[in-house]
């Protein structure tokens, strides 16, 4: 079952901004934490951001300061505000919850180039 979609990537330069969304069910944002991961062609998946179900954040140091992390639960979405893109930042963008089920949605690309 499809418990979450990201939308939101696409191409933008160097210095622009995105904002990514990952629409799921109520029942995973009433009880879960949620975070951001990001995979670049080749490369592992890693964690970039968290957001707790009281709203504390945490980022990892490559997306600090250029990254925000948010999440509405009237609309059941969380979302990535990316400013300053670089094109390090180009990378597959996948939402998930803190605590695994196993599910993972097809992600949203990201492409920073000029």
């Amino acid at each position: 079952q499809v418990q979450w979609v990201e939308s939101g990537g696409g191409l933008v330069q160097p210095g622009g901004s995105l904002r990514l969304s990952c629409a799921a069910s109520a029942t995973v944002f009433k009880y879960n934490d949620m975070v951001w991961y990001r995979q670049a062609p080749g490369k592992s998946r890693i964690l970039i951001a968290t957001i707790t179900l009281n709203g504390d954040t945490a980022y990892a140091d490559s997306v600090k300061g250029r990254f925000t992390i948010s999440r509405d639960n009237a609309a059941n979405t969380v979302y990535l505000q990316m400013n300053n893109l670089k094109p390090e930042d180009t990378a597959v963008y996948y939402c998930n919850t803190v605590i695994e089920t196993g599910y993972w949605g097809q992600g949203t690309q990201v492409t920073v180039s000029s």
